[in-house]
């Protein structure tokens, strides 16, 4: 028993893994419409495009939060530039942007006196640094995910599946998209600060991709991701502690492990039915 308690015994653990849970919940929450929506390269490209903003923040000395917002209202809109101004593709302004602001990010970061430290704990977080200003902010993010995807169910259901359809039924896919775009961007600013920019995927995209596996209705993939999320970060934190390996990274390695997992199960019980 001591061998699952003791990871969890100091104050700065206990915050690693109630901050560990709420972002679990946030990005599982946003993560089944990422999932469902076929929007996993735009999610991977906001979660690098984020990081010049951060670094901007370093630099200047003003928050992260507001710095990684920024960042991403910045790539968002550059998105829909290229888009719009051109026949090529949503993908083709993912991938530019994807590249040049990660590059420039980086670029951004080298300027800064300790480098190393400040690109390591940007790029893979700090789950043991965990504060309590941290926790009211995951507080925050975790209840606004949640309260938006219930409200705005109906948009985002219908956008999943059918953008035309949403159209016709007077739901305004071009707002639901921007909202769900704004949704995905609060879950991955919100987060950083614990699994880091890079890993922050982990936890938007593993815990759903398995529930869907698992069940059908969107409710219960969401309440399914949520808690193989609040499970990963629990498994990954107790494996960290004693494999004295990075928790933010265990903490993201884990529902991907999960996926295949259940992914293998299920293929094997397909074979032997």
């Amino acid at each position: 028993m001591d061998w699952l308690t003791a990871p969890f015994e100091l104050g700065f653990q206990q915050r690693a893994l109630l901050g560990g849970s709420l972002a679990a919940v946030a990005t599982s929450v946003v993560g089944t419409w990422v999932v469902l929506r076929g929007m996993t390269f735009l999610g991977d490209a906001l979660v690098h495009g984020v990081i010049p903003g951060i670094a901007l923040a370093l630099l200047l000395g003003f928050s992260p939060l507001l710095g990684a917002v920024a960042a991403a209202v910045v790539m968002i809109a550059g998105i829909n530039l290229i888009h719009r101004q051109t026949t090529f593709s949503e993908d083709t302004g993912i991938g530019l942007l994807f590249v040049g602001m990660l590059g420039f990010g980086v670029i951004l970061i080298s300027k800064t006196p300790s480098f190393a430290g400040n690109l390591t704990t940007i790029l893979f977080g700090d789950a043991l640094g965990v504060t309590t200003g941290d926790l009211v902010v995951l507080a925050v993010v975790a209840a606004v995910a949640v309260a938006v995807s219930i409200l705005m169910y109906r948009p985002f259901l219908v956008l999943a599946f059918d953008e035309q359809k949403a159209a016709l039924y007077g739901l305004h896919p071009r707002w639901a998209h921007m909202a769900l775009l704004g949704l995905i961007t609060l879950a991955i600013v919100g987060s950083f600060q614990t699994v880091g920019t890079l890993l922050v995927f982990g936890l938007l995209v593993g815990p759903p991709a398995t529930a869907a596996l698992l069940v059908r209705r969107v409710p219960t993939i969401m309440v399914t991701a949520a808690v193989i999320g609040v499970v990963s970060v629990v498994i990954g934190l107790i494996v960290s502690y004693h494999a004295n390996t990075s928790g933010s990274a265990t903490m993201a390695v884990v529902p991907v492990v999960l996926f295949f997992i259940v992914l293998t199960a299920k293929s094997v019980r397909r074979v032997l039915t």
